[in-house]
């Protein structure tokens, strides 16, 4: 067997792939290609089905159409151990009673490999994810860091083409979080390996991601690399799941290359739009509160909203204001922060015609 170090990469193919529990429809015809070596997210809300897509890959469970297929074979039918995937879960499930080095070894027994190699795998497994000093504790004299990182040994031990996360840092604080997050993804740069990452957390998926699948309802709602899908947004639905956002309702005045939009908090201009938009068009207008700046009196800027300051928090390196605008609605804008608090009781804040993003108004 090689090292982890130059293991083969495989990609996955989902085609058209779809799981039925009774009349509910848990995956609905999910098609995604996962490059190999690629560390890919499915991420969106409890219930999307990312978790039974997730289970779909590892065998667990088979679809009831549609197939999975590594590297152009199809395993659809393949049970788990057949795979060779590894799988980390969210609540660990490490052998209570076995040390850290019985956990990394037991799958290795299960899969018949002989002694001497099974112990230099798992030397290499606990050197890997820094937990060579614990390997003769048990899981109970392990914090949840530790334990999460004893599940990923377990997973790397046995060389898989495949290493499958389940929302694996949900119970973990969130400093221990932020610290798995980088072993994660520095283990991802180092091994190379095709990684699918479960998670409900849209900043895990935005700061690691290769790639990223935002789930809704057992369908594909949008599909792409973190920074598009936050900057462009295909619907209200993802604007206001990926990050944080101010929604507006509009109707579009005018198109062209820039769209004219009314809104009750006055006119605004994108040129981040839809095809097809017809004048008179309900849509929604979506922008982020970091995009939004304040301006000076007089200011000639376009996409200026004027409104009456609410709340300011301070948040170190930022400030976060919500104005009250002209027809009641608040929006969020996030600024640096200044030597001296905001006083001004009303503010006017502006944005780039790139910055507000038009989107339909179905969803």
């Amino acid at each position: 067997d090689e090292s982890p170090g130059c293991v083969a990469m495989v990609a996955i193919t989902i085609d058209s792939v779809t799981k039925l529990f009774g009349d509910t429809r848990a995956v609905d015809a999910v098609s995604i290609d996962i490059a190999e070596g690629e560390l890919f997210f499915l991420l969106g809300p409890s219930g999307c089905g990312k978790t039974t897509l997730l289970r779909m890959i590892a065998g667990f469970y088979y679809p009831d159409e549609g197939r999975i297929l590594f590297d152009g074979r199809d395993v659809s039918h393949v049970p788990p151990h057949k795979r060779n995937t590894g799988m980390v879960f969210q609540n660990y499930a490490l052998w209570p009673h076995m040390s850290v080095r019985q956990n990394l070894a037991f799958g290795l027994e299960m899969h018949a490999v002989a002694e001497p190699e099974r112990q230099r795998r798992v030397d290499e497994a606990l050197e890997m994810v820094q937990m060579t000093e614990y390997a003769q504790r048990l899981p109970n004299q392990l914090s949840g860091g530790q334990q999460q990182r004893v599940a990923v040994g377990r997973a790397l031990v046995l060389h898989p083409d495949v290493v499958l996360l389940d929302e694996p840092l949900s119970n973990l604080d969130a400093r221990l979080r932020l610290e798995m997050r980088d072993q994660i993804t520095a283990l991802h740069e180092t091994l190379g390996l095709t990684m699918v990452y479960v998670t409900h957390d849209q900043s895990e998926a935005l700061s690691m991601a290769d790639r990223m699948a935002i789930m809704r309802r057992g369908r594909i709602s949008q599909l792409g690399p973190p920074r598009q899908v936050y900057r462009r947004p295909a619907s209200r639905f993802i604007a206001d799941f990926i990050g944080e956002t101010n929604l507006l309702d509009a109707t579009v005045a005018a198109t062209g290359s820039i769209v004219h939009l009314d809104t009750a908090a006055g006119p605004l201009q994108s040129s981040a739009f839809p095809e097809g938009l017809r004048v008179g068009d309900p849509v929604h207008c979506s922008i982020r509160p970091e995009s939004l700046g304040v301006q000076m009196e007089g200011s000639s800027a376009v996409n200026r909203l004027a409104g009456e300051v609410v709340r300011v928090f301070f948040l170190g390196n930022h400030d976060q204001i919500f104005l009250r605008l002209a027809d009641g609605s608040e929006i969020k804008v996030v600024e640096s922060s200044a030597d001296e608090p905001v006083r001004a009781s009303r503010l006017e804040v502006s944005c780039g015609v790139d910055d507000v993003v038009v989107l339909p108004a179905e969803d």
